[in-house]
């Protein structure tokens, strides 16, 4: 099926008495229908473990969408972040609703997240237990979120992963 594109076309007059004219066309951007997202900053690398909420830490990253379909209007599961040393997801985030604008529905933008401390994990190396929070015999822990997106449709962007993050267990 051959796909048509819509040019939009701007005709601006130059000058008050010259005659001269410009005309331009912009074309709409190509992104593909599903979501694509890609890291751009944490607000900072180290955080406490402490109770939930006392510490938390910003991620930002920037999306895009060919049919504009972002956000939900009853607060949906928009954004899944999932803890990188394990299989441990934290509930969804919601997406504000984006309306669709226009013939060219392709949206670009940021997106920043606030994220809560988590806890420290260890894995005893002899009988292979698994430990978490305060009865971890360790100081530092290490982690980083990974993060995609998904959009009215259904359609899963691509996972990002962002750098590590040092957490501090026990002080």
């Amino acid at each position: 099926m051959k796909k048509s594109v819509l040019y939009f076309c701007v005709l601006a007059l130059l000058g008050a008495s010259a005659a001269a004219t410009l005309q331009f066309c912009v074309k709409p951007p190509n992104y593909p229908k599903e979501p694509v997202i890609g890291f751009l900053s944490l607000s900072k690398n180290v955080m406490r473990q402490t109770p939930l909420g006392q510490d938390t830490l910003i991620v930002t990253f920037s999306f895009t969408d060919g049919d504009g379909d972002i956000g939900f209007v009853d607060a949906g599961e928009g954004i899944f972040v999932r803890d990188g040393r394990d299989t441990f997801s934290k509930p969804p985030l919601s997406i504000p609703y984006i309306e669709q604008q226009g013939a060219g529905n392709g949206i670009s933008g940021e997106i920043s997240i606030v994220l809560p401390t988590t806890c420290c994990t260890y894995t005893d190396p002899v009988t292979g237990i698994k430990r978490a929070c305060a009865d971890v015999p360790i100081t530092v822990d290490s982690l980083s979120y990974k993060i995609r997106i998904k959009d009215r449709a259904g359609n899963f962007s691509n996972e990002i992963t962002t750098p590590m993050i040092t957490l501090i267990c026990k002080q």
